[in-house]
């Protein structure tokens, strides 16, 4: 086996192995449903496919550890912001950290690595400054490119929470009048919201195991808006919070929030419709008009190029 093939295998299997663990981290939701439902008594006994999940956790973990302290933050790691922001891309489990940084210190050794091999396989001549500026650069590619994944997980389960919540305070609103309690109708309200967005199904199931396990309500809700970063979920606790403090009524509340959401989503939505002209600029510029001018000025040019042209030189 050649070097070359050496090459091209290992960044065949790297690729791989990338886009395998994209995959599972993308679908940890699922085994996230089983758990809570698990601890909630709808199932009595774990899955066997939430237990795999656990052992692969566990044994990744352990592999990357070694490596991992190297990106680890030494101190504030309690109180840092990548705590927050693990909880607010739904990443709860004890191995995630772990390989979190030990992804980031494996991709910061491996690409310049990659670099260095397949320069020295394809004989590159470059000067000393361009070849350590490359390493530096694919380097801070590396360290940086699993932050730039977790802030992308972190916005798109943020959307999706916040285009579903208003349809949650519809529910919950319902359930007060009809004489439910507060608690219970955002129980009830998880239950039903399964069906339109599992993430806020879980986030609210979460609220209600905390208040069963003995956590006071504006614990419970405080820690719903820490876990998600949403403005409108933090508005949201925020009163019903000044609610219960001052005695109002919790159904009118409910229900001018819920009006108040539904204006925001639409202005949001015609924010959205009126940047669509501005982002079909580029591609119409740069895309679909060379075509076009090709297409239309192609056979003119021919024909000049055929015909004018020999004519002038002919009648020089």
């Amino acid at each position: 086996m050649t070097m070359q093939t050496l090459l091209l295998t290992m960044i065949f299997l790297s690729v791989v192995g990338l886009v395998l663990g994209i995959g599972l981290w993308l679908n940890r939701d699922a085994a996230l449903g089983r758990r809570l439902d698990q601890l909630s008594g709808q199932t009595g006994t774990l899955d066997k496919t939430d237990v795999e999940s656990h052992e692969w956790h566990a044994k990744v973990a352990k592999i990357v550890a070694p490596i991992a302290w190297l990106s680890t933050p030494k101190e504030g790691w309690a109180s840092s912001s990548f705590r927050v922001r693990f909880m607010q891309a739904g990443l709860r489990g004890a191995g995630w950290p772990v390989i979190f940084f030990g992804a980031k210190t494996f991709l910061a050794l491996a690409l310049p690595g990659l670099l260095l091999l397949f320069g020295g396989l394809a004989d590159v001549s470059s000067t000393a400054k361009v070849a350590v500026f490359a390493l530096l650069s694919l380097a801070t590619l590396g360290y940086y490119f699993p932050n730039l994944v977790l802030t992308m997980m972190v916005r798109l389960r943020q959307r999706e929470l916040q285009e579903a919540f208003p349809d949650a305070i519809d529910l919950i609103t319902i359930c007060v009048e009809a004489g439910l309690g507060l608690d219970a109708a955002m129980n009830r309200a998880g239950e039903e919201m399964a069906l339109r967005s599992q993430v806020l199904a879980d986030e609210l199931n979460l609220v209600a195991l905390e208040r069963r396990v003995g956590s006071t309500r504006e614990s419970a809700l405080n820690n719903f808006a820490l876990r998600t970063g949403v403005d409108d979920i933090a508005a949201f606790v925020t009163l019903l919070l000044q609610t219960e403090h001052f005695g109002t009524n919790v159904a009118d509340s409910l229900r001018i929030l819920s009006e108040t959401m539904r204006e925001h989503r639409k202005v949001r939505a015609e924010e959205a419709a009126a940047k669509i002209p501005l982002k079909l600029l580029f591609p119409l510029i740069f895309l679909m008009f060379p075509s076009l001018f090709l297409v239309l000025m192609g056979p003119a040019v021919m024909s000049v190029y055929r015909v004018l042209l020999p004519t002038l030189v002919g009648g020089q």
